[in-house]
């Protein structure tokens, strides 16, 4: 699923680029409403409760650990230091410098992009497209077989070869893999709890889904060494319950959504990258010459009433 597009900072960054990003963002909130408290006056500029609640979510990351008290604590001092400092800057004409002018376009140009992707975002995210994924992903889910699974894994075929023989003289298999078995897992009896065919390597899938519940199997080399494994039982797999998922499913039409959005953009606006002439010219050559045959075919289609 595609990338987030937030921004964030933390208070230990508070130098140029942190006071104007976050000055920014304070600027850009927006008119304060009746019930915003207000929390201090730093030389006579205000500070409400809705720029402690923007600052918290600016600083997220390295509020995490705090207490609520602590955290609306830190972030009114930090607001207060932005305040003096921010107007200690441009009493120094900081403003005026080339370096912060272009930290500024730059924190604007974000803010601009976050703010329409997270409403692409939030537009796409209803509950017919939801169910549209959730149904599409259930198809292709539902009836997979599934094998429950536990293995020994060794690393010479020596090895699995004298635990295959422990085993068929009545050794426990779980007990036999939290002693032999080199996997991780192996504290767990070799457990690998349900999996699909292509969730494993291909060595080791063919081999457990050619068993039946309660078999073992031979000696089985892979990349990783050679495995005895037991089957446990086999199922068919079944889709989750819908609201097990909602959130990822949300997450993932919102940023596709976002992504398709930006994709569009792309395609209709003229980049230029002067660090790789030949591949721009070729993308502009390609769109100049799909233009005529684009063209003739909207004059042949016919007029929709």
């Amino acid at each position: 699923m595609t990338t987030s597009f937030s921004v964030t900072k933390t208070a230990s960054r508070l130098g140029l680029a942190a006071v104007a990003g976050c000055l920014t963002m304070v600027l850009v909130a927006g008119p304060v409403r009746a019930e915003d408290k207000l929390l201090a006056k730093v030389n006579g500029a205000e500070i409400h409760q809705s720029d402690v609640a923007l600052a918290e979510e600016e600083l997220g990351p390295s509020l995490a650990q705090m207490d609520p008290a602590t955290k609306d604590e830190n972030v009114l001092s930090f607001l207060i230091d932005m305040k003096i400092v921010s107007k200690a800057a441009e009493d120094k004409k900081v403003q005026d410098s080339e370096d912060f002018k272009k930290r500024l376009a730059f924190t604007r140009s974000r803010l601009l992009m976050d703010s329409l992707l997270a409403g692409e975002g939030k537009t796409a995210t209803n509950d017919e497209a939801m169910k549209k994924v959730y149904e599409d992903a259930s198809k292709q889910i539902s009836g997979e077989e599934e094998v429950h699974a536990r293995h020994i894994l060794v690393e010479t075929e020596d090895e699995a070869k004298a635990v295959a023989e422990e085993l068929k003289k009545g050794a426990d298999f779980a007990e036999l893999a939290k002693k032999k078995s080199k996997d991780p897992g192996a504290s767990d009896g070799g457990d690998l709890g349900f999996f699909t065919k292509d969730q494993m390597v291909p060595e080791f899938s063919a081999a457990a889904f050619a068993l039946e519940p309660g078999k073992t199997s031979d000696p089985v080399k892979s990349q990783f060494g050679w495995h005895i494994i037991k089957v446990e039982e086999k199922r068919k797999r079944k889709a989750p319950d819908f609201e097990q998922v909602k959130s990822q499913i949300e997450t993932y039409v919102a940023r596709k959504a976002q992504a398709d959005y930006v994709g569009k953009l792309r395609e209709a606006a003229k980049i230029e990258r002067m660090d790789k002439p030949e591949e721009a010219a070729a993308k502009t050559d390609a769109k100049t010459d799909a233009k005529p045959d684009a063209a003739k075919d909207s004059k042949m289609a016919p007029a929709k009433k």
